[in-house]
């Protein structure tokens, strides 16, 4: 038999009976094949001579497959319903389909357009043979025309980079690889399952082409012919050629998943927020320092490890640049490290980028030289057991901290400066006092001329970590951990997007356009500061409310200022904080952490009405006081103190535990009296309407979310029984109205 690359579908006999048709349009071919061939794929019947549609298959080929395989113009487009109402009609000639059924069918055909419409429209969903497809129409070329779509991209390769039409909107590369990707294992995956129908008898004969069964290597001989067979077919439907220019000569043009680096990162990134956030698009902080478009390619040339990657060493692939001097190896990496390096980025073909790429180019080759250096690093992980009654053993033996999460982590605060001895300290277990943990850590104006890490002294870890009982042998226990996490950021800041001064390190500004280019790629949500700027107050308000206090109040404080700073400005936010009532204490907590900023503080105009509100008024009295106002106390409703006072007393209980859990043979929520805790109850209690027991009940109806850690210390360790049986009733309502037992 022949071989062929067409279908089964009966394409020709189906437009020549729909030109036939009196006062119907002729129907566009490329459309039809594509409409025909996806339907026949999913297994429509053929006894028609025709596939047959079913309303389901006609919202999966509308919704899943033309458009990620169809390009097509405007009329083509249009045309695609036209196919659809034809096939139909087609059918019900034949007797395939009584009236009723002839009819709901035409009308899944008009549910399902306009989502269609909607998709073949969407930037989202573009391929790179769509993309490509779409560029050679617009210069004239004929898709039909394998050697004009050949010079074509010939010409587009050669022409400069800055001078190439942009991917639409805020589309990347790595999103348009994924999609290709998506795409081209769908249409494999259906052309797998034709061949597996075709081995059973049909009336209309096989679907697909009869496969090469008689080649001395049968399976990976089908493999070969489906192959080229999903070729052809994308081909038929997009341009003639890409795909064997695709898989060749012009590889680069349309990289694939397997050649972005960096998406491996995004993957791990994605997982890391899927842990902290639960939902990908949950939005990050704006990281406070991001490069502009027009700063990437300074910043990235001016990076060691790009520099010597690109430059070239001894024995790389990269091969030097024009004129280039050459460059001494970045002291975290020996040269056989760096040539491994630029040949997961695929230099020397980079090298076009980095000299001449656009900003997104150049920042998505600096993901990559990110995540090949964050892959080859080792994750840093404890130095061995914790000796059994040691004093102040308060780490874990079996923990770990990989270059990944510290990425993760820098960006989830914002990009603010971190410390490394504090990040030790809480990957080992060991305890950080609450208000220490997110909080940004001053940057030294210059750090040894050597680089090496020191540990900080033991004052200046005690307020790092917020524990001003930590020992000696407590700070020795992360001395060599500590030092080797420094060494893992001084390698990630050889990529230019870290840096290192003493213990402080943090995101370059590098490092924030790059981080946010991985995770978007990832599909998470990681808005710029523009972006940000522009939510509504709600919005702007529900996404700070998850974010470290102070990267909180400086995105509201930039919201505000963004629309004057006034008081006009700020009214919504508190409006939209007031209505936070399902978040907790956090919701609330956000207005004292944005007045704490004297320069970017709440306007007193607008504190003194949220006096009266039963969320924030309480905050607004303590920052009234605190500015030095004269403000009624009177007027604060006791809502609002009491979900002040659940605020403050889980502080007081989160620092009970790490007392506990630090001293000797201490046990984190052991035995031992939360002695902060009872201390700041009863001081409340004293001032409180009818006393601690009321005080108790105002807590669980302003914070019921929040306030169980409380509530079960104080029925276990309050010396007031009225207390503690008040503790105790409250835990048992809270545990029935979720439905379980407290």
């Amino acid at each position: 038999m022949t071989r062929t690359t067409g279908l089964n579908t009966g394409l020709d006999d189906f437009l020549a009976w729909a030109a036939a048709r009196e006062g119907a349009p002729a129907l566009p071919e490329r459309p039809a094949d594509a409409v025909l061939c996806l339907l026949a794929l999913r297994g429509a019947d053929r006894r028609a001579g025709v596939p047959e549609p079913t309303p389901e298959l006609v919202a999966r080929v509308l919704g899943e497959d033309l458009p990620g395989l169809l390009w097509a113009t405007a009329p083509e487009t249009d045309a695609v319903p036209q196919v659809l109402y034809a096939l139909a009609d087609r059918v019900h000639q034949a007797g395939r389909l009584n009236a009723k059924r002839h009819l709901r069918l035409l009308e899944a055909v008009d549910a399902a357009v306009p989502a269609f419409r909607q998709a073949m429209a969407d930037p989202a969903r573009l391929t790179w043979h769509r993309w490509y497809a779409s560029l050679l129409r617009a210069d004239g070329v004929d898709p039909d025309d394998p050697s004009a779509v050949t010079a074509w991209l010939g010409g587009y390769a050669a022409a400069p980079h800055e001078g190439r039409p942009a991917l639409p909107g805020t589309l990347r590369r790595a999103a348009v690889s994924g999609r290709t990707f998506a795409a081209r294992a769908r249409l494999a995956e259906l052309l797998l399952a034709g061949f597996s129908r075709d081995t059973r008898p049909d009336p209309q004969g096989p679907l697909l082409p009869p496969p090469p069964l008689s080649d001395a290597r049968p399976d990976e001989a089908l493999g070969a012919a489906l192959e080229a067979l999903a070729d052809t077919l994308t081909d038929r439907w997009t341009a003639a050629g890409l795909s064997a220019a695709f898989a060749g000569r012009h590889a680069d043009l349309a990289p694939g998943p397997e050649v972005l680096p960096h998406l491996q990162l995004a993957d791990r990134l994605r997982d890391d927020h899927l842990d902290y956030y639960g939902a990908g698009d949950a939005p990050l902080p704006p990281p406070v320092r991001a490069a502009a478009p027009e700063e990437v390619r300074a910043l990235l040339h001016a990076a060691p490890l790009p520099d010597a990657v690109a430059a070239g060493v001894p024995g790389t692939t990269a091969g030097a640049l024009p004129g280039a001097a050459p460059r001494r190896t970045p002291a975290a990496f020996a040269e056989t490290e760096i040539e491994a390096i630029a040949e997961r980025c695929g230099f020397p073909g980079a090298l076009a980028v980095w000299q001449g790429g656009t900003p997104q180019e150049l920042t998505e080759l600096a993901a990559d030289l990110l995540a090949a250096v964050a892959e080859r690093l080792p994750a840093v992980t404890a130095d061995g057991p914790v000796p059994d009654g040691e004093a102040g053993a308060d780490t874990r033996e079996d923990w770990s901290l990989d270059p990944a999460h510290l990425l993760y982590s820098l960006y989830e605060r914002g990009g603010t400066p971190d410390s490394v001895a504090r990040r030790v300290a809480e990957a080992a277990g060991a305890q950080v006092a609450v208000e220490a943990e997110e909080q940004p850590v001053p940057v030294p104006a210059s750090a040894a001329d050597d680089g090496a890490y020191a540990l900080p002294p033991l004052a200046e870890l005690a307020d790092l970590l917020g524990r001003p009982e930590v020992t000696e042998a407590q700070r020795a226990r992360l001395a060599a951990p500590a030092r080797a996490l420094a060494t893992v950021v001084d390698a990630l800041g050889a990529t230019g997007c870290l840096f290192r001064r003493g213990d402080a390190y943090g995101l370059t500004p590098l490092g924030g356009t790059v981080l946010r280019h991985v995770l978007l790629s990832g599909g998470v949500a990681a808005p710029d500061a523009a972006e940000a700027a522009a939510w509504d107050a709600r919005t702007t308000t529900a996404a700070a409310r998850r974010w470290p206090p102070a990267v909180a109040a400086a995105a509201l404080a930039a919201w505000a200022e963004h629309r004057g700073g006034g008081d006009a400005e700020w009214a919504p936010l508190l409006a939209a904080l007031a209505g936070e009532r399902d978040a907790g204490h956090r919701g609330p907590a956000l207005l004292g952490a944005v007045a704490a900023l004297d320069h970017a503080g709440v306007p007193n105009g607008v504190l003194r009405p949220a006096l009266t509100d039963p969320v924030l008024g309480a905050h607004a009295l303590r920052v009234l006081r605190a500015r030095g106002e004269d403000a009624d106390a009177a007027a604060v409703p006791l809502e609002s103190r009491a979900l002040l006072l659940a605020e403050e007393l889980e502080e007081r209980r989160l620092a009970d535990r790490h007392t506990a859990a630090a001293e000797p043979g201490g046990v984190e929520g052991g035995g031992q009296a939360p002695r902060r805790l009872l201390g700041a109850f009863d001081a409340a209690a004293a001032d409180w309407p009818r006393g601690g027991a009321a005080l108790v009940a105002g807590l669980a109806r302003a914070a019921p979310g929040s306030v169980g850690g409380v509530l079960s210390a104080l029925r276990g360790h309050h010396p007031d029984t009225a207390v503690a049986d008040a503790a105790a009733h409250e835990l048992k309502e809270l545990g029935r109205r979720r439905g379980h037992r407290p």
